[in-house]
C-alpha cells in the first residue's frame, strides 16, 4: 500500500486530528518552531504517524480548500473500494458523496463537510450515505473538523466516518421487535378485554339464570303445593272429575319443570360440544304433518295452517334436532298468539336449501328485544305474565348452526312474527 510523505508540520497536525477530532487545532508559529530535527527522527515520526492512521478503524481523510484529498487512511479507502493512491488529489465529494440515499444529486454547496470551509465550525451528521466505487452505498455517520494554519486561516478539513450498516440493521431488528411486542401487547390486551367482556356476560347470564330458576320453578312448585293441599283438605268433598283436574294440574306443572331442566341440560351439552348430529334422509312434508297432528299443537279455534307446493320434500337432516327447532318455534307462536288468530308453517326447497317458516299474528317482538332474542334466559319486555324460560330460541339457534344452517326473524309489535330457518338439504 502506497503512502504520501508529508512535511513534519503537517504530520503533527494529523496526529492531533486523529486523536481529538472534535476540536480545532493550531499549528505552532514558524518563529517558535524547534530546530530542524535530524533526518532519522523525521523518518521515525513519519512512521509513527503512518502506523497510527493505519491502526484507526474509522475512515479518516483530509481535504484542502478545493475539496480535494490531501491524505486518506487505509480504513477509509477500503470502505469505499478505492486505493489510497487513486484517491489523493481527487474531489472526495465527487468520489463518494455525490448523491443522496434516494439517488438524487447531492449538491456540493449543501454538503455539511464543505460548510466547515465557510464558517469554520464542526459538523456532525448521522443520516447520510457514502458511495463505493462499485456504485453501492452504505449508511454513515461522520464529523467534519476544520483545519487552520499558524495564522488561524482555514486550510481545509479532516473528516472521520464510520460504516453504521450493522447498527442500522440492529436498530431495524430492534424496531421490528418493538413493533411485534407492541402488537402482541395490543392483541393480549384485546384478548383480556374480550375475556372480561365474556366474564361480565357470563355474570349477567348467571344472574338471569338464578332469577329465572327462582321464578319459573317457584310457580309450578307453588301450584303443585296448592293443589296437593286442596286434595288433602277437600278429598271427601271433591267429585272424581274434580280430582282428575287437580291431578292434571300437578302433571302439567311437573312437565313444565321437566322441560326447563331438559333445556338447561341441552345447553350444557352444546357448550361442552358433546351433542352429536346424526343426519338421515327425511320426508319433511310427512314430518311436518305428523308433528302438527300431535296434541300440543292443536288449536281448536284456529288450527295451524301447513303449506307446501310439493307433495314430498326430501332432505338429509337430524330428525331430533329438527323436531326441537320446530317444536320451540310452534310452541312460542301458540303461546304468544291469541287463539282466534292465525299461525302458519310453510315448507319449501330452493337451491339446495330447505326453507321452514313459522309465521304468527301474535304480540310481536320489539326492535330492542330482537338484538338479544337468541341469548339464553332473555325474554321480551312485552311478554307480561306469559310463562317461559327464555331458553327455547337459544336452543333453536344453536341446533340450526349445528346443521350448518341459519335463522332470521322479522317482527312488528302487535302485528306478528316470522321465523325463517334455512338448512342445507
Amino acid at each position: 500500500m502506497a503512502w504520501v510523505y508529508l512535511p513534519l508540520e503537517s504530520a503533527k497536525c494529523f496526529v492531533a486530528i486523529a486523536t481529538q477530532m472534535t476540536q480545532t487545532y493550531w499549528l505552532p508559529p514558524r518563529e517558535t518552531a524547534a530546530p530542524t530535527a535530524p533526518l532519522g527522527q523525521l523518518e521515525h515520526l513519519r512512521r509513527q504517524h503512518q502506523l497510527i492512521l493505519n491502526a484507526v478503524g474509522e475512515g479518516i481523510y483530509g481535504l484542502d480548500m478545493a475539496g480535494n484529498v490531501t491524505f486518506v487512511n487505509p480504513a477509509a479507502a477500503a470502505m469505499i473500494g478505492w486505493s489510497t493512491d487513486e484517491l489523493i488529489g481527487q474531489s472526495m465529494h465527487a468520489v463518494m458523496h455525490h448523491s443522496l440515499a434516494d439517488g438524487r444529486p447531492y449538491q456540493r454547496e449543501a454538503c455539511p463537510i464543505y460548510a466547515a470551509f465557510q464558517d469554520g465550525s464542526v459538523r456532525r451528521v448521522t443520516n447520510e450515505v457514502f458511495w463505493r466505487k462499485d456504485g453501492s452505498s452504505f449508511p454513515v455517520e461522520y464529523i467534519s473538523t476544520p483545519m487552520r494554519d499558524e495564522e488561524g486561516q482555514l486550510i481545509g478539513t479532516v473528516v472521520t466516518f464510520r460504516d453504521i450498516t450493522q447498527r442500522r440493521w440492529a436498530e431495524q431488528i430492534l424496531q421490528r421487535a418493538n413493533e411485534e411486542l407492541e402488537q402482541k401487547v395490543q392483541e393480549r390486551t384485546a384478548e383480556l378485554q374480550n375475556a372480561n367482556q365474556q366474564l361480565r356476560q357470563l355474570s349477567d347470564m348467571r344472574s338471569r339464570f338464578v332469577s329465572m330458576v327462582c321464578h319459573e320453578f317457584r310457580n309450578p312448585l307453588n301450584n303443585i303445593a296448592l293443589t296437593v293441599s286442596s286434595l288433602n283438605r277437600y278429598d271427601t268433598q271433591l267429585r272424581p272429575d274434580e280430582k282428575t283436574d287437580y291431578l292434571l294440574t300437578i302433571n302439567a306443572n311437573v312437565e313444565r319443570m321437566t322441560q326447563m331442566i331438559d333445556d338447561i341440560l341441552v345447553i350444557g351439552k352444546i357448550e361442552a360440544k358433546v351433542l352429536e348430529v346424526n343426519p338421515k334422509p327425511l320426508d319433511l312434508v310427512a314430518f311436518c304433518q305428523e308433528l302438527l297432528a300431535e296434541g300440543d299443537y292443536r288449536r281448536p279455534q284456529c288450527p295451524i295452517q301447513f303449506g307446501c307446493r310439493s307433495r314430498q320434500v326430501f332432505a338429509c337432516l337430524d330428525e331430533r334436532l329438527l323436531r326441537s327447532i320446530l317444536s320451540n318455534l310452534l310452541s312460542n307462536a301458540i303461546r304468544y298468539t291469541p287463539g282466534d288468530r292465525h299461525i302458519k308453517l310453510k315448507l319449501a326447497k330452493q337451491r339446495g336449501q330447505v326453507i321452514l317458516k313459522v309465521q304468527d299474528e301474535g304480540i310481536g317482538i320489539s326492535a330492542g328485544d330482537r338484538r338479544q332474542l337468541f341469548e339464553p334466559f332473555h325474554r321480551g319486555q312485552n311478554v307480561s305474565n306469559i310463562p317461559g324460560t327464555g331458553l327455547g330460541l337459544s336452543i333453536v339457534k344453536q341446533f340450526v348452526q349445528l346443521q350448518q344452517g341459519s335463522i332470521k326473524v322479522t317482527s312488528r309489535v302487535g302485528v306478528g312474527t316470522t321465523f325463517t330457518v334455512s338448512l342445507p338439504a
